[in-house]
């Protein structure tokens, strides 16, 4: 089977939350195995049709804003980046009441695309969507990222505090930027057992979930399902 076979056919496997790849297995069901009134009727991995409110998961550093942002942009849809919800100057960030009416504000039309794995407003994303797009990147890849991140954020924060000749909390920002890092490590294994759990549960049964493992896999998709509704 070709490398670019292989590809679709995880995808398509991986709207459903089950997937086999290198002898790894998760937990949720195939799709033969769902209840037909469960199934969700859209096919994410092929067509947009029918995906309204689409949502952008993965782990630190895989790339979900740029993503959702060229999949908003082609659809002619707001997007939502929760990050920017969340994250104020300099790396602060709003207390958690903020962020969950700034959310649901933002989330409050027919039609959108988010991006964010902030679990302390699933319970108000995930109700609304109807198409989760899982980026499943190797940790190699996110490594790579982040590290490409932390050098543009610490050069940024350096001009911030020369600027402003404020050195104090620099050390404590440079700290911040730097925890994407560790938070990619932690969440490495953690995200390929919790999320086939959660797609697997009866309140997320209306969501199609499409899973993608490789940038380049993920840019295929995205050319694919832009170029179908051309």
């Amino acid at each position: 089977m070709s490398r670019k076979k292989d590809e679709v056919q995880s995808m398509t496997l991986g709207e459903v939350g089950f997937s086999t790849n290198g002898g790894e297995t998760l937990a949720a069901p195939p799709l033969a195995d769902q209840p037909a009134a469960k199934r969700s009727p859209r096919d994410p991995a092929n067509t947009l049709s029918g995906c309204e409110r689409i949502v952008v998961i993965g782990r630190t550093g895989s790339g979900k804003t740029t993503l959702a942002r060229e999949l908003a942009a082609a659809l002619g849809v707001p997007h939502v980046e929760l990050d920017a919800l969340y994250f104020g100057p300099n790396f602060s960030t709003v207390p958690l009441p903020v962020l969950r009416e700034r959310t649901v504000a933002a989330i409050a039309g027919d039609r959108w695309v988010t991006d964010g794995n902030k679990r302390a407003v699933r319970d108000l994303v995930w109700p609304r969507a109807d198409t989760i797009i899982w980026l499943d990147y190797s940790l190699a890849v996110s490594l790579w990222r982040l590290g490409k991140r932390a050098v543009w954020r610490t050069s940024v924060l350096q001009e911030q505090a020369a600027e402003s000749g404020g050195k104090k909390g620099l050390p404590k920002q440079l700290l911040s930027a730097a925890k994407g890092v560790l938070t990619a490590l932690r969440s490495h294994m953690g995200q390929r057992r919790e999320y086939p759990i959660l797609f697997a549960k009866p309140e997320n049964q209306h969501l199609a979930v499409l899973r993608l493992r490789s940038p380049r896999a993920a840019r295929r998709w995205l050319d694919r399902v832009i170029e179908a509704r051309n």
